[in-house]
């Protein structure tokens, strides 16, 4: 997905995105799905998400943090 296609959503940056900005992930959501792209490089690619793809990934990480 190019950055062209997401010229109308808001993005939101991580809040696990490091205090200097230097490590920054940043989210939009859409319709059905969401998108993930580098702070750092607004212009390049963003990855898409379906909703239930994005919610397992979520847990995943999760539970990698507990473990």
């Amino acid at each position: 997905m190019t950055s062209s296609d997401l010229t109308n959503v808001t993005w939101r940056k991580s809040t696990r995105s490091s205090a200097n900005g230097s490590d920054c992930v940043e989210v939009a959501e859409l319709s059905s799905a969401l998108a993930v792209r580098d702070s750092k490089d607004p212009g390049g690619p963003a990855l898409r998400f379906g909703r239930g793809a994005w919610s397992s990934f979520v847990v995943g990480l999760r539970r990698g943090l507990r473990g």
